[in-house]
Parts: structure tokens; sequence; C-alpha cells
């Protein structure tokens, strides 16, 4: 496991954790709860773009699949198309991508794991981008936490043919803080 892999499963241990804390007490359960959701987040962008790294090793890659894969813009320079600047593509866009590049196929958008995913990404949205009070319960999160979990095995099996290490832990985590 490479020094990104680690972090990305410690994002999700983390997040995991403070699921569970959230479960321990009544006056800290939105703090947790919040903390959960947004380490959960990170922890399913940092294993997309561990996956990403790893499949731009890839021989016989185009520039556009560069392009997606190292989220860099694709330019026309001196007669030239190459890689340029950062150039940020949605989270989604890349899972799709990944799972359709990698595997052959295109992801089942119909699939349970990918509703649920939906559903997360807009609770998290609604956290990040607030524009009114937005509740937030343990329930929500540990659905969300299970969705990023399902949406990286559903990755691992796509593109590796194993499932995702941490999926026989589901929402249990390692740590103890």
């Amino acid at each position: 496991m490479n020094e990104m892999d680690e972090f990305a499963s410690s994002l999700l241990e983390e997040a995991k954790r403070f699921l569970e804390k959230a479960g321990e007490t009544d006056n800290g359960s939105i703090p947790h709860c919040h903390a959960a959701l947004m380490l959960g987040f990170c922890a399913l962008e940092a294993h997309t773009n561990a996956i990403a790294d790893e499949m731009a090793l890839t021989s016989g890659l185009c520039l556009g699949d560069l392009g997606v894969l190292l989220e860099k813009e694709v330019k026309l320079e001196n007669g030239e198309l190459r890689l340029g600047n950062f150039k940020m593509y949605r989270l989604e866009d890349r899972i799709l991508f990944l799972y359709h590049k990698f595997s052959g196929t295109a992801l089942d958008r119909k699939a349970s794991w990918w509703s649920e995913l939906s559903n997360a990404t807009m609770l998290r949205n609604r956290l990040t981008h607030p524009k009114d009070t937005t509740a937030i319960s343990a329930g929500d999160v540990q659905r969300a936490l299970r969705s990023i979990i399902d949406t990286i095995n559903a990755l691992y099996l796509a593109i590796y043919k194993r499932p995702f290490p941490a999926s026989t832990l589901q929402l249990q985590s390692r740590y103890d803080f």
C-alpha cells in the first residue's frame, strides 16, 4: 500500500470513528456527524485520486484520458497537444470515467449504491454550501458512509477485479480516539 492509499484509508477510518462517536453521545452528535460526512467525502476523493494516479501509468492512454485522470487541461501549444494547468472535474464524472475506461463497461447508474451516493452528495453539498440550516442525523451519515464504501468497492471490483479491502469492515472503525 502506497502513501496515498494509506492516507485515503485513514480518512475513511476517521470518518467511521466520528460516526461511532456520534452514536455515543447526544450533545456532541451533530459536530461528529458533520465531521464524519466531510471526512467520508475526503476519503472518497482521496481513493478516487489514488486509483486515477495509478491508472494514469497505464500505457496507451490518450491526452484526453490523462487530462481527466490527472485533472489537467489539455491544451494546444506550438502545434502540439500538451497537458496544462489544473482542471477540476466533478467527482462523480471521474468515478464514471474510471469505471467505464478501465472496466470496459458503463457504470449502472440504477445501482442502489450510485443512488445512495447521489443522496449523500446532496447532503454534503447542503452542508458545504448552506443556504439554510441543514439537519444531519447519524442515520443520514451512516447511509452516506455506506454509499462511499460501496462506491470505492465498485471501483475496485470493476478495475482491479477484487473487493476493496476495507469493505468487509463496513462502518466499524479501526480507530479508538
